[in-house]
């Protein structure tokens, strides 16, 4: 089973977000929270956000009995897209106008678990039975 968490028109750029992504892309979740918890930039606090989301869903999906702890979550994916630029302008010497551009960015945390749930392996059960 998995569950999936974003984030929408987070006011960072996707090229800073992604260099954190990346490091987690894959990893085991506790993992996952300690590259993040660690982490020196910005990002990583946005990123923990949504992957405590992710796993929160996950529990939830499962009817709120299960604990993640015990079915190995794993960050199946995760990637950053771009978000609208937001435009302003600056005064420059000899009376003109430079363009500031804001950038934002999206995040998109999928966790999976690589331990079968029960429910899934009595499904598998019966139609490997029929």
């Amino acid at each position: 089973m998995e569950a999936v968490a974003s984030l929408n028109s987070i006011p960072m750029s996707v090229r800073k977000m992604r260099l954190i992504i990346d490091l987690i892309r894959g990893k085991e979740v506790g993992e996952a929270l300690g590259i993040l918890e660690f982490s020196k930039q910005e990002a990583a606090i946005w990123i923990k956000k949504d992957l405590l989301s992710a796993i929160a869903n996950w529990e939830y999906k499962t009817g709120g009995t299960e604990s993640a702890d015990e079915y190995d979550l794993y960050v199946s994916e995760a990637f950053a897209d771009a978000g609208a630029q937001i435009k302003r302008f600056r005064p420059a010497p000899h009376g003109r106008a430079h363009r500031i551009r804001k950038h934002s960015c999206h995040i998109t945390i999928k966790v999976t678990n690589r331990n079968p749930l029960p429910s899934e392996t009595e499904v598998a059960e019966t139609e490997t039975a029929e």
